[in-house]
């Protein structure tokens, strides 16, 4: 099985499934440097992991993160970084009647068409549980990024019908996961939280939408045509579990638009550099970052493990399954655990482009080659008992 892999210098690795012993990554080329402990992303973990509310799953897992490698006396020594995060709450009894009459659109059937065989317990690999991986490598990728001044923030803007007004990226920041929703305007939140618990008590679930933003993004990231910084961005957010639709920008809306209303004049800024007037561009001109606000919004469909009643077939028995029940643990709606995971492709397509840019030094984040006597180089006990 390919695609297990995300980035280019900033690579990340994942392993496990849903139901297995544990989830984990290799972080491949983060410089040697930064200051990094389990608590940095076990922050991270702890926003994404199950059972925060009543409109979560609520399956048990603490999801704490364990460092296997890559660390030496709290720094980042340029190698590669081992996470592990144990599964501790895995009950698969109620899949087997799944092992061959696969659930309504999800990756059973697919999986097992594909390879001739699948893990079936909470779905294996296909599970949303995976992207547990994504937001603990998100995390460094988020500590990296902060010390160049980029600054990520996410929040749900829409729920079924209900659609937050534009929020401030500073509200975001500061009260994004006030409430369970994690929408950080909290009338809206309180509308999404209803119409999120009438879908629930109806044995059914709704979509929705995140909004995203980066602020503090420098001019220049991007490589056109393949590697432009929206194709690389839309190939992160669409890996995204029950993704269904990216967009940055005015998105959907620019086809409206007429080339007068959407194009961003220039101006000069206080410095005598050229600068949009506007950011309809949503940060990026040509598939090259403007050094605008990045923002933009990914589509969630609702969740597809649902107790109502639905149909399958058994293709082991010929059977026709009328009344088949996804009977477990399951979020009746996705996006307020997937804002992190969001922020986290976010941060770590951003950080690629950071060190393939030159933007961050891919050795060293001091920037100091050929420096050995370093403040994070480890000392010898010896010489410090003398």
């Amino acid at each position: 099985m390919n695609g297990n892999r995300f980035g280019r210098l900033f690579q990340v690795t994942t392993y496990g499934e849903s139901h297995g012993p544990s989830m984990g990554c290799t972080v491949s080329g983060c410089p040697a440097g930064l200051e990094l402990s389990e608590d940095d992303i076990q922050r991270e973990l702890d926003r994404r992991k199950p059972g925060q509310s009543k409109i979560t799953t609520s399956r048990g897992e603490p999801d704490a993160v364990s460092i296997e490698s890559g660390i030496q006396d709290g720094y980042t020594t340029g190698t590669p970084i081992g996470l592990s995060i144990e599964n501790k709450d895995a009950r698969s009894g109620k899949y087997e009647p799944f092992i061959t009459a696969p659930r309504p659109s999800h990756g059973d059937f697919t999986y097992s068409a594909k390879f001739g065989t699948r893990n079936w317990g909470g779905g294996g690999r296909s599970s949303a549980r995976e992207t547990v991986n994504w937001v603990a490598a998100g995390a460094i990728a988020k500590k990296l990024l902060s010390r160049e001044g980029v600054e990520i923030a996410a929040h749900v803007c829409q729920i079924g019908d209900v659609e937050a007004p534009a929020v401030s990226f500073e509200r975001i920041q500061d009260h994004a996961d006030d409430t369970d929703v994690r929408c950080a305007d909290p009338d809206t939140a309180e509308k999404m939280q209803d119409l999120i618990e009438a879908y629930q008590r109806e044995g059914d679930s709704i979509g929705g939408g995140i909004y995203f933003e980066a602020r503090g993004v420098p001019v220049g990231l991007g490589a056109p045509r393949f590697d432009s910084l929206s194709a690389r961005l839309g190939q992160a957010m669409m890996a995204v579990p029950a993704a269904t639709a990216f967009e940055f920008g005015l998105g959907r809306e620019a086809r409206e638009y007429a080339g007068t209303e959407r194009n961003d004049e220039w101006e000069f800024d206080a410095d005598g550099n050229p600068q949009p007037a506007e950011n309809d561009h949503g940060g990026i001109q040509g598939g090259i970052s403007s050094g605008e606000p990045i923002y933009g919004e990914v589509t969630l469909h609702a969740p597809t493990s649902i107790p109502s009643e639905q149909q399958t077939v058994d293709w082991e028995t010929g059977e026709v399954i009328e009344d088949a029940q996804v009977i477990g643990r399951h979020d009746p709606v996705l996006p307020p655990r997937g804002v992190p995971v969001v922020e986290a492709m976010l941060a770590l397509t951003l950080v690629d482009f950071m060190l393939l840019a030159g933007r961050i030094n891919p050795d060293r984040v001091d920037d100091r080659p050929g420096e050995y006597d370093t403040e994070y180089h480890p000392s010898n006990p010896r010489n410090e008992s003398n």
